[in-house]
Order: structure tokens, then sequence, then C-alpha cells
């Protein structure tokens, strides 16, 4: 019994280690193949259990001074950085300093015209706040920086109108965020950078995580990614390139939506604390990883600070992902199966993926069918063009087009390119969505992760 034991016990070892094998060098040979079609250019981290299965750098830190990547690069997680707005404000919770049912006004008094929006409708997107990037846009002074007293100020100033009443939708909302931002600074009377630096980064050794404003603050950090975007003549350049009057610069003092900086194997140790109950317990997790509910009784797949998924597949997952200032970031966490996915990217230009279904099948030994990419000419797009909506989500989506790139536009929403693929499919990569056109009925269906919904052509 004792040989047949150590024979059974070496045969599962063996075989687990030539499964981890493949699952490796078919992770790499994904991103091999991204990175040389100029779709990837950041760190890739996997682990299952919280054990690293793979890990590794693809293309450079820096352009100009062809500096490469390495693991322990810090990439800006843009709008990745909401989930550590939505612990912070967990915790001031737990210590009793405010309560998720209060007013927005309790703690921003001028933001009384704003009604009944509660806390908890920041956190989970139900506010109805209007987007403060476009308020500044066409109210601010772009000479100067703008923080988050500054949304207050400038709310309180023209006092835009919201665009639905509290709990009455969801809507994705940075200015919710930011606003989350002012209150923990308010609340604890410390910075928000001070404030997640002694509450969250130093407890959990998170030694390379920290809030980090390039322009409104600037300093020098070591190994530190610098962001790509593509210019109007399709180089490859910084968004500092357009000029302080571009909204990534003068906008660059505010916190919230974004701005904490990163890398990998810290967002593994984060990944980690939330596993296993280090800052918080279950009835806490309970919140932050559940569905929000509008007033119509319809689940919102967002809790606090990650967007949410139930897949047959892959069970319950937790996801956000992020782009900002040539950043495109991603981190995922299978709760039911403890596998962690960790992308970050200093590239965010028209060909840049986040790859997650692909890791994901990877990682379920399935196999990966993708459809060719193609190019089309301007007048191949005029058939797709106009305004789709559905009964059954709140927001139209409208379609134009610029030379050969088909855009779409979600109401209130800003407009974002679609890559074309073969039979009538479209997608946009970083958020996950695939738009598949029915040209017979003058449909499309949208699918962004386990949604499917159908617009038709008004």
């Amino acid at each position: 019994m004792g040989k047949l034991f150590t024979v059974s016990l070496l045969f599962f070892i063996v075989n687990f280690s030539l499964a981890q094998n493949s699952k490796t060098q078919r992770l790499d040979s994904l991103f091999a193949a991204l990175q040389s079609e100029n779709a990837f250019n950041g760190n890739v981290l996997i682990a299952e259990k919280g054990v690293i299965i793979f890990e590794k750098s693809y293309g450079f830190a820096n352009e100009e001074n062809k500096i490469k990547l390495n693991l322990q690069t810090k990439f800006e997680l843009a709008s990745v950085s909401k989930q550590f707005t939505a612990m912070g404000i967990v915790l001031l919770e737990k210590k009793g300093d405010l309560e998720y049912t209060d007013n927005i006004s309790k703690y921003i008094p001028e933001l009384a015209s704003y009604g009944e929006i509660t806390i908890k409708n920041l956190l989970n997107h139900t506010g109805g706040l209007p987007d403060y990037i476009e308020i500044f846009d066409q109210k601010w002074d772009k000479t100067k920086f703008a923080t988050n007293e500054d949304i207050a100020t400038q709310f309180a100033k023209y006092k835009p109108t919201p665009d639905f009443k509290p709990n009455e939708k969801y809507e994705y909302s940075n200015t919710g965020y930011a606003i989350l931002g002012l209150i923990i600074e308010r609340v604890s009377k410390k910075s928000f950078g001070e404030f997640l630096k002694n509450y969250i980064f130093k407890p959990l050794k998170m030694e390379n995580t920290f809030v980090y404003r390039s322009r409104f603050q600037p300093e020098k950090i070591k190994n530190h990614a610098t962001g790509y975007v593509i210019d109007s003549l399709g180089n490859k350049v910084t968004t500092d390139s357009f000029g302080k009057d571009y909204y990534t610069y003068y906008l660059d003092g505010i916190v919230g939506d974004g701005m904490v900086n990163s890398t990998l194997e810290d967002l593994l140790k984060w990944d980690r604390a939330l596993q296993n109950n280090i800052l918080v317990n279950d009835d806490d997790k309970n919140l932050i990883f559940c569905n929000s509910q509008t007033l119509d009784g319809k689940d919102n797949n967002y809790g606090f600070g990650w967007i949410l998924a139930d897949s047959k597949k892959y069970g319950k997952i937790a996801y956000h992902s992020g782009g900002w200032a040539g950043y495109s970031t991603f981190i995922e966490r299978e709760i039911s199966n403890d596998k962690t996915i960790i992308l970050l990217q200093n590239n965010s230009i028209p060909s840049t993926v986040i790859p997650a279904a692909e890791v994901r099948k990877i990682l379920y030994n399935e196999a990966i069918i993708s459809k060719k990419k193609i190019e089309l000419k301007s007048e191949d797009l005029d058939k797709f063009l106009g305004i789709y909506s559905t009964p059954d989500f709140p927001l139209k989506i409208t379609l134009t087009k610029k030379d050969f790139i088909l855009f779409a536009k979600a109401t209130g929403q800003e407009e974002f390119p679609l890559d074309a693929y073969e039979n009538n499919t479209f997608k946009f990569i970083p958020a996950n969505i695939t738009i598949e056109f029915i040209p017979t009925t003058k449909s499309f269906i949208f699918t962004q992760e386990n949604s499917k919904i159908k617009f038709t052509k008004e």
C-alpha cells in the first residue's frame, strides 16, 4: 500500500507539473504574440491559490531610452485605484467614522443641492452625479491644477444637473469616486495618499504602492513606467506632449478615481489580504463583492470598487480595468477558484489589448478560438452607423466613424474605438466589449463579460 501510494502521488505530481508547464508555455506564447503585434507592452502575473504560476515582463518601460520593463516596475493603475478608495471608505465605516447610508452632504456641505445621494450610492455608481471631466473641460481655468476640493467648489458654483435620481439606475462615475476620495480626506483629516499608506499599504507591506501625481507633485520615482498613447500623426507619445491644457495634465491633482501606483507583487499581496481577511472580515466582503440593486429591482454588476460576474465555468469573478494617460491595467480575482490575473501596461494605443478572456481559457485548459482582425474601408462602415437602443438598458449607443475606424458612444459616456473582426464583429478589448451585428434585423448583440444585450437601430 505504501509503494502504491508513493507511485500514485509521484504520478500526480509529475502530471501536475506537466500541466503547469503547458499553461506557462501557452501564456508565454500568448503574450509574446501580442507583443509582436504591438498589442501588449507590460507586466503579467498569474497566480493560483496565491502561488505565482506565471510572471513576466514584455517590452519597454521607456521607449525613448530603450529601458526594458522588469518585474518590479511601477505602473499607474488608473481606475483599478477605485478598489483602494472603496476599501478606505470600508475601513472608516468599521471605525465608526461614517456610515454607508450617510448623505454625502454630511461631509461635503457644498453638495447639499444633490439631495439624498449617499456614500453607498457613490460606491455602487448609482448616485447620478454628472461627469466632472466634462464640467472642468467647459468651466475650469486650465492654467491651474484641479483637486478634489475644486470638484466640490465647481459643483457648488455651477450646480450641474444630476444625470438621474439616486438609485434610479447604474452609471459608471469617476465623479463619485473622486468625491469618495474627498470624503476620506475630510473624515480622516489626512491626505488621500497618507490615509491609504497608513491604513492599507503599510499594514499589507505593499512597499511599492503609493498615490502619485506626476504633474501636480512631480518627484523622481525609480523604476516607473512611462505611459504612451498615439497622437494624430500615429506617433507613440506621452499625453504631456498634448500640452498643459489637455485634461490628463490639469486634472492631475484629483485622486480617488485613480492615481494609485503599484507593482505586480504588491497587487498580489492586496489580493491575498482580501482572500485571507487581513483588513476586513467576511461580512465586509459580502458588501464589497455584492451586486448593487437599483429601485427597479435590477441587479448591477458592481460592488465596492469591483465589477462582478458569475460564470458557470469560472464561478464568481471580481475584476476591474483601468485606462488613463497611457496606462492600461487589469486585475481579476476568481473568488470561487482562487485564481488571480494581474496585467499592467504602459501603452494605451488603438492596438492595445487586455487578454483576460484568453488567459482564463488557458488557466482552465480550454482552446482559444478567435476571429481574425480585419481592416475595413471607410464606406464599409456606413451600414453600421446610427443610434441603437433597447428596452432592456437605459442607455443608447451611437455609432459613428472617423476615417476607417468605427466609434461607439453610450449616453453620457466617452466614445471609444472599435476594432473590426470577421463576420460583422467589432471589439473594444480594454473593456472586454464585443459588438456582433445582425444585418438582416439592423441590430447588434452587445457582450461584456457574461452580459449580452440586443440593441436595435432606431
